[in-house]
């Protein structure tokens, strides 16, 4: 009896050991849960140009196998004239709704993993997002328009989950025409020299995943 107990007691810590490990896998799972769901991407401006108020709070949509933003300001250039926002937007291109999703032979471990887009939604295809090694514009297609160039690794801050790449965030949006805004990836750090010219108006952007609205009878994964 005497030994029982003493074997018991021995065995207490590693039981408690056990668990908390589980546990801790258990809230880490859930915690990841979300780079699995389709989430659209807000874009933030603190830039103190007047041109800020034009692009802070817009999302991000894809067209022309490139990432664009898209306006807010009722005072800047749209397309055309709209019933309500969600048509102005689809008038910009398809709306973003991506996950994280790992990139065949990939090693970033936990730096990160490959991101893919909703490109149409009838029929749904999806897309890598990547940035272009030679212009850095962010750009999506399939994986054989994507080898060769910058494919990751994709990740989010753990706090906001604002998007980073290659482990910082280094978004900047370029002016190629009045009112239209191309998402573009600082490789270098150095303002895209080089690679815009002087005379497009660039300013540094954050983006910040927001999941996509649930609905009854959704799963959630």
């Amino acid at each position: 009896m005497v030994l029982g107990i003493l074997t018991s007691i021995a065995a207490c810590p590693a039981i408690i050991g056990t668990t908390e490990a589980v546990r801790s896998g258990q809230k880490q799972n859930a915690r990841e849960k979300h780079r699995s769901r389709k989430a659209n991407l807000v874009v933030s401006c603190q830039d103190p140009s007047r041109k800020a108020r034009d692009i802070h709070g817009g999302t991000v949509v894809l067209r022309d196998n490139k990432l664009f933003v898209t306006t807010v300001n009722p005072k800047c250039k749209f397309p055309e004239d709209y019933e309500n926002d969600e048509d102005r937007i689809k008038g910009y291109g398809h709306l973003f709704a991506g996950y994280f999703f790992p990139y065949p032979d990939s090693k970033w471990g936990r730096r990160g993993e490959g991101y893919v887009s909703t490109i149409q939604d009838d029929p749904p295809q999806l897309n890598w997002i990547y940035v272009d090694k030679d212009t850095y514009e962010v750009k999506y297609g399939l994986r054989k328009e994507a080898e060769g160039h910058i494919v990751g690794p994709w990740n989010v801050s753990p706090i906001d989950r604002r998007l980073t790449f290659d482990g910082w965030e280094g978004f900047i949006v370029v002016e190629e025409e009045e009112g239209v805004w191309a998402l573009y990836f600082d490789v270098d750090d150095d303002g895209l020299d080089d690679k815009v010219p002087l005379t497009k108006r660039i300013m540094e952007i954050e983006l910040t995943r927001r999941e996509l609205r649930m609905n009854k009878g959704d799963c959630i994964m």
